[in-house]
């Protein structure tokens, strides 16, 4: 039986939303393959190993934070995690695991921090490694790295902390229709729709709020399609499927609070040939970007059928109104074996980079 720890919450605007998806995933191990120790990273960055019975997924109180405390530490036999226990007495007990599942979404969790740390514990981890998921987490590295692989991506500017970005140049290059986001974040937070100076600094403050750089760009009049893919060095793409959303855009609320604003259409209804090439596209972008293990690419689609990809997704949501786990069903593969799948790529991985030398 592999021993999995599944790696919730964190230090993110996103926190809220990592918890539902790793209360989906939680449910959907086979308890007879697999032991999963939950580990909550709380909104201080502190670390709690948790009981599955009294753990906050399965609807316990939020522990104080001495409850299942970690620590880190090099031992004779290398880097260890190690909890404490308390059982009238206090001591430090080493945390075995197999593999580690983080199901951390957003800055501090998706951006390659963990997973360095989780690589430097020599710990199998699901997903996108340090590389992969750091580029992938910065908007404005992504899309130069696809645009100058020859795949196509929504026009945009870049306006960093202190800099000035003036509207008119901007609706010079890209159109009167802006979208404002912060180029390291996710689920919409602090993205706006701007058509207007007033809007634009508006949209802009907003967008500071949540990071140092702000990615600026062309609307695009289309339909969000998303294609979920897996994999290390041959990705498969599953079939796409559409976000059909009666808000003006799709935010935060309409993507996890408000069951009336979106729906899900698995599988897109797209002719065959264009939803051929969105797999492909999105395999490309997945190699191109340095990802392994899964991933979801975001595209826009024109009534004309042309093609951009929008983002790359490295943890994707495996909430109730997630796409990554429904577009794996609809493909043939059930999210109980899905996670098989992520699991054993995630071992094999390991495995491979561990054959590689570290001296002469």
């Amino acid at each position: 039986m592999k021993h999995v720890g599944l790696i919730y919450g964190g230090v993110s605007s996103e926190h809220e939303v990592s918890i539902r998806s790793a209360r989906n995933v939680l449910a959907a191990f086979d308890p007879d393959r697999y032991r999963v120790t939950p580990i909550r990273i709380d909104r201080q960055g502190r670390w709690h190993v948790e009981d599955l019975e009294t753990s906050l997924l399965t609807g316990g109180a939020e522990p104080s934070a001495k409850i299942g405390e970690t620590r880190f530490s090099h031992t004779e036999d290398g880097a260890k995690l190690y909890v404490r226990r308390e059982d009238g007495t206090t001591y430090w007990e080493p945390l075995e695991l197999d593999v580690a599942f983080p199901m951390l979404h957003g800055q501090n969790g998706e951006d390659g921090r963990v997973q360095g740390f989780l690589q430097t514990l020599g710990i199998p981890f699901v997903g996108p490694g340090v590389l992969g998921s750091a580029v992938c987490m910065d908007k404005e590295v992504t899309k130069r790295l696809l645009r100058d692989s020859g795949l196509p991506v929504v026009p945009f500017r870049i306006a960093r902390h202190g800099e000035r970005l003036a509207y008119d140049d901007v609706t010079d290059a890209l159109g009167t229709t802006l979208f404002v986001k912060p180029a390291n974040s996710g689920s919409s937070v602090g993205t706006s729709k701007a058509e207007s100076a007033d809007a634009f600094d508006r949209a802009l403050a907003d967008a500071f709020n949540y990071d140092n750089k702000v990615l600026v760009e062309q609307a695009i009049r289309g339909r969000e399609i998303e294609c979920a893919v897996i994999g290390n060095e041959e990705p498969r793409a599953s079939v796409p499927g559409e976000v059909v959303s009666t808000a003006e855009f799709y935010t935060y609320d309409a993507k996890y609070e408000d069951p009336d604003a979106s729906r899900m259409q698995v599988p897109a209804d797209l002719p065959p040939m264009i939803a051929e090439q969105i797999r492909s596209l999105a395999a490309d972008a997945y190699r191109v970007l340095g990802c392994e293990g899964m991933a979801r690419v975001d595209f826009f689609v024109t009534p004309e059928y042309e093609l951009y990809i929008n983002e790359v997704n490295t943890i994707p949501g495996f909430t109730e109104r997630s796409m990554f786990p429904v577009m794996w069903d609809h493909t043939g593969l059930p999210i109980g074996a899905l996670l098989d799948t992520l699991l054993t790529l995630a071992l094999d991985r390991h495995a491979r980079d561990a054959r590689l030398k570290t001296t002469r």
